[in-house]
């Protein structure tokens, strides 16, 4: 906040003499020397992109074994920096463990391709992925204070389950059991269960803001899981071979969210609880119905418009307004997608398309207005 802006607003009378002081000295007191940090971070920089450039003219000469021997002595050097320094970090700055985790884990991922390199090897990349999630993901639950590895946790979560669904969809994609449909659809839905995992441990954990993104990155899966599904039953995909022919997969999917949902509900009762597990089993339930409207444009419109109302209304209860926005974002422009859909020959003529940008004008003109005037005012934590 600025010095500038301080006096505005005592001049404005928005706050007094007293206030003001008293917000100068803590700015003051609490300044950071952007500019400083700035030559800081463009030295590091200079100083990394040499060291990455020498090695990599240097690559073919270096022993395997020595590249392996460096890349894991940096990963345990990092840890033991992590546990020896972590609480003074955090109480230094918790950016900076945030950051140095962050570093740890992509300096493991990156682990598994230098160690296929060396050896030759190769394998389905869910494989290494797994093994990466297996010994990162208790780390990062266990010291993650923000979103970034929150998003690392729920991020790997669903690139190594969706890695093993092309994998072995790929593999077994002839065989007609149910059941092995049923569990692939139970895969895709996995990652949402770590919303429940964020809600269990928001309130029990001196990390709340690290749960509480996990919650919201998970939910967030759900929902884009869920408008995937209304996607491809506008296109027609449940009706072509594959994995999610006759909507068995949709059903073990969409089920896992639903419970999720409800389990969600049970473990955190607020309000933002609520609404939170309710969103969540309202997408497992469209990923159900999904394959109903296959192939019907009018259906599979209305089936995500009733998604995101849905979600509208959840964020009305709980005060979300910048998700309220959204999902009248989403409504709105769905709705311009729907009426090319249904008149795609318009656009081939002059006057077609100046009713089609009328028309998303108009669209967009009552989304505006919806928002301002039904948004809540304010926005509590979620």
């Amino acid at each position: 906040m600025s010095a500038r802006k301080i006096a505005e607003w005592h001049d404005a009378g928005l706050i007094d003499a007293a206030t003001r002081d008293r917000l100068a000295a803590y700015e003051a007191e609490h300044t950071r020397p952007l500019l400083l940090w700035a030559v800081w971070g463009i030295g590091a920089l200079a100083i990394g992109l040499g060291f990455v450039s020498v090695i990599a003219a240097n690559w073919e000469d270096i022993p395997g074994l020595v590249r392996l021997a460096v890349h894991l002595a940096l990963i345990a050097g990092l840890l033991g920096l992590l546990f020896v320094r972590e609480e003074r970090l955090a109480q230094t700055s918790p950016w900076a463990v945030e950051a140095l985790m962050f570093v740890i884990t992509a300096l493991g991922l990156t682990f598994f391709g230098h160690l296929g390199q060396v050896y030759q090897t190769s394998s389905p990349l869910w494989q290494p992925l797994a093994v990466w999630l297996a010994l990162f993901a208790p780390l990062l639950l266990l010291t993650g204070r923000g979103w970034p590895t929150a998003l690392a946790v729920v991020g790997g979560a669903v690139w190594t389950a969706w890695e093993y669904i092309d994998a072995m969809s790929g593999f077994r994609m002839s065989e007609p059991e149910m059941s092995w449909k049923l569990w692939l659809g139970c895969v895709s839905a996995l990652p949402v269960i770590l919303a429940l995992a964020g809600g269990w441990m928001r309130a029990r954990s001196r990390r709340p803001d690290f749960w509480r993104r996990m919650e919201q990155i998970a939910l967030a899966y759900a929902v884009a899981l869920a408008s995937l599904a209304c996607a491809y039953a506008s296109l027609g995909v449940f009706g072509n071979e594959g994995i999610l022919a006759g909507g068995t997969a949709t059903l073990a999917s969409g089920g896992l969210a639903v419970l999720t949902g409800l389990a969600l509900i049970a473990a955190r009762p607020g309000v933002s609880g609520r609404m939170a597990g309710a969103i969540i089993a309202g997408a497992g339930l469209v990923i159900v119905l999904a394959p109903t409207v296959d192939d019907l444009a009018v259906p599979a419109a209305l089936l995500f418009m009733a998604l995101w109302a849905g979600i509208a209304a959840a964020a009305l209860v709980a005060h979300w307004r910048g998700v309220f926005q959204l999902a009248v974002a989403a409504i709105a422009l769905r709705l311009i997608i729907l009426s090319f859909e249904l008149a795609a020959d318009l656009l081939t003529s002059g006057f077609g398309l100046i009713l089609s940008g009328l028309m998303i004008l108009g669209v967009a003109w009552v989304a505006v207005r919806v928002s301002k005037r039904f948004a809540p005012s304010s926005e509590p934590e979620a």
